[in-house]
């Protein structure tokens, strides 16, 4: 983390400037000069506030246990598309996982149906899924989640080998707010 960061992260916090003095153990004045650009900390200053928002923002940070969804729904990676379909719309939801037997094989989602039918091949999800989507612990912290969302339309999350919940973009964005 950067000093410049440091307002920013305060403010993300909650944090006034005097309770980042006080937690940090070091003077009001010095957390506003140091944010206003007037004064260059010292090392064991620097380290000690740096320290503090740190750990203060792991502490405030959500968890996947706190951001999922516990009800899975999965497909059977022998439905048709027409199957996939109907059951996405009666859930009203974007994407799947799919399990052949009791592994999780992969993923469907909207786009991929989109793209499938409009190419004109009708087949079953297995044809058409994605590879097995990312998979996380319960106590995965809210940044790890955020970073493969980016990528991934899904996350599950397991515990003891069991798929207990799965968290979307949807779902952390309602964590956020």
């Amino acid at each position: 983390m950067e000093l410049i960061e440091l307002k920013k992260l305060r403010k993300k916090l909650g944090l006034t400037q005097h309770d980042l003095a006080v937690k940090s153990n070091v003077s009001q004045s010095l957390i506003a000069k140091i944010e206003s650009g007037n004064i260059d900390p010292s090392y064991s200053n620097a380290k000690k506030i740096i320290e503090t928002l740190q750990n203060l923002n792991k502490t405030s940070e959500k968890i996947a246990k706190n951001m999922m969804q516990r009800n899975i729904i999965f497909l059977k990676h022998d439905e048709t598309l027409k199957s996939a379909i109907s059951i996405m719309r009666k859930h009203n939801i974007s994407q799947m996982p799919i399990k052949k037997q009791d592994k999780v094989i992969g993923f469907i989602s909207e786009s991929i149906l989109i793209d499938t039918l409009l190419e004109g091949s009708y087949s079953i999800v297995a044809d058409v899924m994605e590879p097995t989507p990312p998979i996380l612990p319960l106590n995965a912290n809210q940044s790890a989640v955020a970073g493969l969302l980016k990528y991934y339309p899904l996350i599950l999350i397991e515990e003891k080998g069991n798929m207990i919940g799965i968290i979307t973009k949807s779902d952390l964005l309602k964590s956020i707010y």
